[in-house]
């Protein structure tokens, strides 16, 4: 991931099961823990109609970039210095609350994943600083616990398995009694397959209480094409990963998204892709022949992969040139979790 090891940091596992000085700093809060958290691409819902007792159900991929990171020092109140401070506090507070932290922090954010752009900013955020704020007050909680406390995962669990494990992931949906959703699979993704992100910094992502209603006003969504789409995940993408067949896995993530898409096209202006600047621009690459693309999530960010480095720069250079009013940037899966470190 972006965000190198500094002098005088420390990787937790040798922190905390070698050191016994750092391992006292670190219960007494006398020390610094910096998380560095991951994008994620969400490809697309699998059963909307959730007439077999789950719903939603997703398929998803964690990026080296964006990246979000965050610090925390023992202090007596909490404070936050950087991008998204106001949210940052709220759940730092949320937090504390709920899980009786017996001090505060102060916070600084060295860099953000950008805000409603579909590629999970909430989630990593609250996850990056409800791992910093345990590991600094030596409170033991997985994962799903801390997404619990923070209240993300309700719909999916891909940017929490992002943040845990990242690589292709597929979670099962919700259920009456389910928490977070179940990972049900995860495979490790090419990693010589580059990603261009295309965003369009002028518009925004569906989010908070605007996506509740857009999901309130959705229709049905019909049985048989969740069973369409739950056979393309299933019986193409997944295994064309694993054979390393980037045609075949992009015509499956290309089908879900036209499907998807057009089901939430009423909540996005009418069309498959929320920003018209980005719809231009993957109609472009649909013309130059790129098999996998589509929007991430409620967008605005278009993505596309592709099989090589030469490809995507071409491909870069050539959206760029057009003037389609986006920002092009390439990028990998990352087949690894969320990095943390310690220093006194």
């Amino acid at each position: 991931m972006a965000a190198p090891f500094r002098r005088g940091w420390f990787s937790w596992k040798l922190m905390a099961g070698y050191n016994p000085v750092m391992k006292s700093l670190y219960r007494n809060g006398s020390c610094k823990v910096r998380v560095t958290a991951t994008a994620r691409l969400h490809m697309g819902f699998i059963d909307l109609n959730g007439g077999l007792g789950r719903r939603f159900g997703s398929i998803g991929l964690a990026l080296e970039s964006p990246f979000t990171c965050i610090e925390v020092q023992a202090a007596e109140q909490f404070a936050c210095d950087g991008p998204m401070s106001s949210r940052v506090l709220e759940f730092a507070q949320s937090f504390a609350k709920g899980v009786q932290l017996p001090g505060a922090a102060h916070i600084r954010v060295v860099a953000a994943i950008p805000e409603h752009a579909g590629l999970g900013s909430g989630t990593q955020l609250g996850l990056a600083l409800a791992a910093a704020l345990a590991r600094l007050y030596d409170r033991k909680l997985d994962v799903s616990e801390m997404a619990a406390t923070i209240g993300r995962g309700r719909r999916s669990g891909i940017g929490i398995a992002a943040f845990e494990r990242g690589g292709l992931l597929v979670d099962g949906g919700r259920g009456d009694g389910t928490s977070v959703p179940p990972i049900l699979a995860r495979l490790t993704f090419p990693e010589d397959w580059p990603i261009l992100l295309v965003f369009d910094p002028r518009a925004q992502g569906v989010h908070g209480s605007a996506e509740t209603r857009a999901f309130d006003m959705l229709p049905d969504f019909p049985a048989p094409l969740a069973a369409h789409i739950a056979r393309l995940v299933l019986m193409q993408a997944l295994p064309a990963v694993v054979e390393r067949d980037l045609q075949a896995f992009g015509l499956a993530i290309s089908e879900i998204q036209r499907r998807v898409g057009d089901h939430f096209a009423q909540a996005q202006g009418g069309g498959r892709y929320i920003s018209p600047r980005v719809a231009q621009a993957m109609a472009w690459l649909e013309a130059q022949g790129v098999f996998c693309l589509g929007q991430t999530s409620w967008g605005p960010t278009g993505f596309a992969v592709v099989e090589d480095d030469v490809a995507a720069l071409r491909l870069k250079h050539g959206l760029e040139a057009r003037n389609h009013g986006v920002e092009v940037k390439v990028t990998r899966a990352r087949n690894a979790g969320s990095q943390i470190e310690v220093a006194p």
